[in-house]
């Protein structure tokens, strides 16, 4: 059997990616770097554009094709850039209450959950410092958390999301739209897990658990990866992918700010708790699709 020529092209996107991913964390640890703060912010950032850099390679210099029009790259508002920007922070606060329900889970309006996962980051002076300024806040941290998450959504954070969107939600669901939005959304959604292993493996998410944290960032990313996918195409941009990419890292801390206990395997939006929401949104997008949509995504399902 012949291969696909989009297969084809998704193929060598997915080897150049992974290869230029997965060397710059060799080099830089082999050049003496560590994962701490800023080494490892400076890392994870430029990890993210590598997938648009790559995208871009494959696109225009390897196939000589457009890069706006075909990956989806689009300015043009409509309401699916807000639900890209809100859903985010519906699904932190959601994951919160779930996480909520799980045995040895308590809520802790003073945060003492969050200061104690902060030990390993901070230290005891910056902790209490931290715990100072919280005290002295008009409002409780987690509405500025909230706000402040909102803003970089649309702007900092949309523009390392668009990083990887491009490449994802761009070169990526464009090349595999022949397999459906279901199955190309699951194919993505596992390369995409894969993807982040080398800084999975570092502590990134799941500090306690690195190696079964690589399996669970990779249902994490298959249980986004439709929502992604829905909205990319609703919105008819990457941009909307980009801006959605920014409001999840951006307000993801939200569920676990105010409850002690449980780990990062259970509560948090990477970990059960979120897993539990992110499947009841996709049930809710399947359902949206196939009895209130104009048109249905999922049943004719175009790029």
């Amino acid at each position: 059997m012949t291969m696909n020529k989009n297969t084809r092209k998704a193929l060598l996107f997915i080897g150049l990616t992974f290869f230029f991913n997965y060397l710059l964390v060799i080099l830089y640890f082999a050049l003496g770097g560590k994962w701490t703060m800023p080494g490892s912010l400076i890392l994870a950032v430029t990890y993210m554009f590598i997938p648009m850099i790559t995208a871009i390679m494959v696109q225009k210099i390897i196939y000589k094709k457009s890069v706006k029009e075909p990956l989806g790259i689009s300015f043009k508002l409509n309401r699916w850039f807000l639900v890209a920007w809100l859903l985010p922070p519906v699904i932190a606060f959601a994951t919160l209450g779930v996480s909520l329900l799980f045995p040895g889970v308590e809520y802790s309006p003073e945060m003492a959950g969050m200061f104690e996962r902060l030990k390993s980051v901070l230290t005891p002076e910056q902790l209490k410092e931290m715990e100072k300024q919280t005290v002295a806040f008009p409002v409780h941290p987690i509405w500025i958390g909230l706000l402040q998450g909102l803003i970089a959504g649309i702007t900092i954070n949309a523009v390392a999301g668009f990083g990887e969107e491009l490449g994802w939600r761009g070169l990526l669901q464009k090349e595999l739209s022949y397999l459906g939005f279901w199955k190309s959304s699951a194919v993505i959604g596992v390369i995409w897990g894969l993807w982040h292993a080398p800084i999975i493996l570092q502590g990134h998410n799941y500090p306690e658990h690195p190696l079964i944290g690589v399996f669970m960032m990779t249902i994490f990313t298959l249980l986004l990866s439709p929502i992604f996918s829905y909205v990319r195409l609703k919105a008819k941009s990457v941009i909307a992918a980009a801006i959605m990419h920014g409001s999840i890292n951006g307000t993801l801390g939200l569920s676990i700010m105010v409850i002690k206990g449980g780990s990062d395997l259970t509560v948090g939006v990477t970990g059960l708790a979120g897993f539990i929401v992110l499947a009841l949104v996709n049930i809710g997008l399947f359902l949206y699709d196939r009895t209130l949509a104009k048109e249905s995504i999922m049943q004719n399902y175009i790029t």
